[in-house]
């Protein structure tokens, strides 16, 4: 789990330089949802990254 915890934490960095708050709350939802497979979680966490992935970057 160690190696999970580290890889969680650099793809969290990440998500909230590129996306902000809005990217830490799709990987919190995401995380949530795979822990303790709650699907409603998992459901808001792809909406919200399907909505990052199409808004335009700058």
């Amino acid at each position: 789990m160690f190696i999970l915890d580290v890889v969680y934490a650099v793809l969290g960095q990440w998500f909230q330089s590129r996306y902000g708050v809005l990217g830490t709350l799709c990987l919190f939802f995401l995380g949530v949802g795979y822990r303790t497979r709650n699907t409603w979680c998992l459901s808001a966490g792809t909406m919200i990254l399907a909505l990052l992935m199409l808004m335009p970057q700058p």
